[in-house]
């Protein structure tokens, strides 16, 4: 009897059907040993000694796998085929070698980058052994990322009360995202001006010109920076007359993409299909370890962690047949495309990139066995992956040039006609270039103008990050790896450091509180390029250049004096460092262009930054409590604020009376006064028993829901906020009414049973009812919640729901009456249900330990 070792039970079942009766296949379910979450688990002064825990959801499980152990003659360590399952792969050897289980016996590591037959079978006839090199890797970045964060998320807590944490790159990427805000806010918008020519020639063919120099000069960006400036170059083109002069056509190509790595994927599946980096590496596990397909487990693609952009000789041959058999041969190279040299910064894995296991399995074939969400993926995967290998996209570039008289202004006009599509006949173009339009025929010669057209702009600020923008620029930087850029992303979030809105992060003031903070008093440990030399001599560790132990002592020894530093260091303290750090950011200035401190409620405290365990960080006078001046941290925020210090009108509702726009304690809302009559009416139903009148009962308070810009609130705007809910149509699906409203965590929709919230605020406004029942459609049944990061589904045993919830210290696992907390280095999203049942099975030990106490202590 052979026992074949896996981390998952659904890569088990999938593996299980594989090979014959002479193999069972067990999983670990993850991770069976982990550090416990107390001070000492790592010990510098012990050359790092690490002291691992199984924990107690682990022990039936390892049970299991060790009294098949005993029957055994062969173990085979079959995790995943990268650092983390190399290190699951030597845990369960080091345990089985501590119960003595391993006299005798044959221990082999196996990996296949595919749950397929063949790669299987070739896998389990091709054994080696773990890896050294790889455990290695994986125990340095485990020790880091545990004395990362027990050293400084504990004076978080002391120093800023209410912060939850601090990880090693999660606070990188904070970092980021916190100063992107600040060239936001801190942006002065530049005006400029552009200027085109329409002409037209004796056929009455118009074309649209950019004009490229006048008067001898190059034209750029800011050559016009004002009415008058234009108005210049107007009066001087008047003047002009102009010829085409020459006319060009040259034939260019497109070239495909290569295939996708796990950060390449993130990025296109946020940017495409509107999936976060979590929700696109759940629907790629499940669509690796196996589909049921007419009673076959099988899994659709390869491994999909990976860095690597290379395809297996035998993928690409069959990619080249099937490009030559079903779409013809002018779509196939003569000669397979090779992307290998295309690696991103630090690339270490070796595997293959992510792609089909069978490019015959159409998108369209298998979808009926697929949710909607994994169809769209696989498509996405399936098309990425067989385009790389195809022709490229060839368009026909004609340019235009139109010269004045005297040759000193030259106009240009350009445009692009698809002539054969190549690759995008499967892997279809996003967006457009500006120039694929097709220009008119015309012919050299004397043209004239028809129209000059002038236009005022400015220049923008930088866009806020998204996940897919977030997730590029940590792999320029070099910073974290492709498996670890999902983590990161929810832990911000979910510990409230950042809020999305519209897909886009939006900093909160704890976020940028604690950002400031650690690049105030941490800042070393926060820098970009340090960062990235961390992570370029933890890749060392894997190939050999570098000792683990070596890494960790240099990192040790000035980052825990650093750390006794901070701890010496009073809460105030800490605070005028970052009053001072943050300066102008937070604070106005004078006239003369200083930062100004000075309350202007009482004219004599000083404004300073102040911080609260449940509302986080706001700017309050040092005269409290005689001053009760506060704002918010944003100056932003602030501005709105005082704008709304005085209730704005808006306009007149339906009913005839009055909308204002007000600032209350919980935000800007619109209020309105409610017809007695319209009272009544409702009121009458609900209640029989006299009650107390409220003077204010007649008026309508409507909160305005966040992403929604205060100077967009007109009167059209103000009133659809206040009609909603509204009535959208009839579902065809259950002939139910779809209704919009807006509530606490922004506009949904509401179906029946179900619920689903609508991601872009500015679709609230143009939602109709199509968009609407496809929302509902691809909801789940249940009450939503903003507070559920993600529903598991029935707890094994007696069925009750287990879900990962968002709380006020952070995330954690609600079973029945059971609150079990979220380790800091687990991605909430991303955990599964056996993660969840071992933080439960962790939980009630604890509450059984604790009560047992009470009882000695009595």
């Amino acid at each position: 009897m052979n026992l074949v070792i896996v981390e998952s039970p659904a890569k088990a079942k999938t593996i299980n059907k594989y090979l014959g009766d002479n193999y069972t296949v067990l999983a670990s379910y993850g991770h069976i040993r982990d550090l416990p979450s107390k001070n000492g688990s790592v010990d510098p002064e012990q050359n790092f000694k690490m002291e691992w825990e199984v924990d107690s959801f682990s022990k039936k499980y390892l049970k299991e796998i060790t009294d098949v152990a005993k029957e055994s003659s062969k173990i085979i360590l079959a995790t995943d085929p990268d650092r983390e399952g190399e290190a699951i792969a030597w845990h369960v050897k080091e345990y089985l070698n501590d119960k003595k289980l391993l006299k005798d016996k044959e221990i082999e590591r196996v990996v296949f980058n595919e749950i397929t037959k063949k790669a299987v079978i070739h896998g389990i006839e091709n054994p080696r052994q773990i890896e050294p090199l790889l455990v290695d890797a994986y125990m340095a970045r485990r020790a880091l990322d545990y004395l990362v964060g027990f050293n400084i998320s504990p004076i978080l807590w002391t120093k800023l009360p209410g912060s939850k944490s601090a990880g090693r790159v999660q606070s990188v990427a904070l970092k980021l995202i916190t100063e992107r805000e600040h060239e936001i806010e801190s942006f002065n918008p530049e005006e400029f001006w552009t200027l085109s020519i329409k002409f037209n020639d004796n056929n009455n063919n118009t074309i649209t010109s950019s004009i490229s120099q006048l008067d001898g000069e190059k034209i750029e960006k800011f050559s016009f920076r004002n009415k008058d400036e234009i108005n210049k170059a107007i009066e001087n083109l008047k003047n002009k007359k102009f010829s085409i002069t020459d006319i060009s056509s040259k034939v260019v190509s497109r070239n495909p993409s290569g295939p996708f790595t796990t950060s390449t994927l993130q990025q296109t599946a946020s940017s495409r299909l509107g999936f976060g980096a979590s929700r696109t590496m759940q629907i790629a596990q499940k669509l690796y370890q196996g589909i049921e397909i007419e009673g076959d487990t099988v899994g659709l693609i390869t491994y999909m962690r990976t860095d690597g952009t290379n395809l297996s000789v035998d993928a690409v041959k069959s990619f080249r047949d099937y490009i030559k058999s079903d779409l013809g041969k002018e779509y196939l190279p003569d000669n397979p495309l090779n992307y290998s040299g295309k690696k991103a910064k630090n690339a270490q894995e070796a595997h293959e990139a992510i792609r089909p296991t069978e490019i015959n399995r159409t998108p369209s074939s298998i979808k009926k066995y697929l949710s909607t969400d994994q169809a769209k993926l696989y498509d996405l995967i399936w098309s990425r992956a067989l385009s790389s290998q195809m022709e490229s996209a060839k368009f026909d570039r004609n340019t235009i040039t139109i010269n004045s008289d005297d040759g000193k202004t030259i106009c240009k006009s350009s445009g692009s006609v698809l002539k054969f599509d190549g690759f995008l006949k499967i892997y279809s173009s996003q967006s457009k270039d500006d120039d694929e339009d097709i220009l008119p025929q015309m012919s050299k010669g004397l043209i004239n103008i028809e129209a000059l057209i002038d236009e005022q702009h400015y220049t923008q600020p930088p866009p806020r990050y998204s996940e897919a923008s977030l997730v590029k620029k940590l792999e320029e930087l070099g910073i974290g790896r492709p498996s670890t850029y999902a983590s990161i992303i929810s832990t911000i979030a979910n510990r409230g450091y950042a809020e999305i809105t519209n897909k886009r992060f939006f900093p909160t003031d704890r976020g940028k509180l604690i950002s400031a903070f650690l690049e105030k008093l941490f800042s070393k440990y926060v820098d970009y390029n340090f960062t990235a030399g961390l992570e370029d001599q933890l890749d060392e560790i894997t190939s050999g250049k570098e000792s683990w132990i070596k890494v960790l002592e240099m990192f040790w020894k000035d980052f825990n004096n650093n750390v006794s530093e901070v701890k010496e260091k009073r809460t105030r303290e800490v605070l005028d460092l970052l009053n001072d750090s943050l300066g102008e950011l937070i604070f106005e200035k004078n006239n003369e262009g200083k930062i100004d401190r000075n309350c202007k409620l009482c004219n004599e405290g000083t404004l300073s930054l102040k911080n609260s365990f449940r509302g986080g960080a706001f700017i309050g006078c040092s005269n409290y409590p005689d001053c009760k001046y506060t704002r918010p941290l944003s100056k932003a925020k602030a501005a709105a604020q005082a704008q709304l210090a005085e209730p704005k009108f808006i306009g007149k509702h339906d009913n005839g009376n009055d909308i204002y726009l007000k600032n209350g304690r919980f935000g800007p809302y619109l209020q309105y006064v409610i017809n007695p009559e319209d009272i009544e009416e409702k009121t009458s139903k609900k209640r029989k028993t006299k009650k107390k009148k409220d003077e204010n009962e007649n008026l309508k308070n409507v909160s305005i829901p966040k992403g929604i810009d205060l100077k967009d609130v007109d009167l059209d705007k103000a009133k659809f906020l206040c009609s909603l809910p509204k009535n959208l149509g009839v579902n065809p699906e259950n002939q139910k009414d779809i209704l919009l409203n807006t509530g606490r965590y922004g506009p949904y929709l509401k179906c029946d049973n179900k619920s689903a919230r609508i991601e872009n605020i500015d679709e609230i406004f143009s939602i109709g009812l199509n968009r609407a029942i496809t929302l509902i459609a691809e909801a789940k049944p249940g009450r939503m919640s903003s507070s559920t990061i993600k529903d598991l589904g029935e707890h094994p045993e007696d069925k009750k729901p287990v879900r990962i919830m968002k709380g006020q210290y952070g995330p954690y696992i609600k079973y029945k009456s059971l609150n079990a907390t979220i380790p800091e280095e687990k991605d909430p999203a991303e955990l599964t249900m056996e993660e969840a049942l071992i933080l439960i099975e962790k939980r009630k030990e604890y509450d059984k330990n604790k009560k047992s106490k009470k009882r000695k202590s009595k």
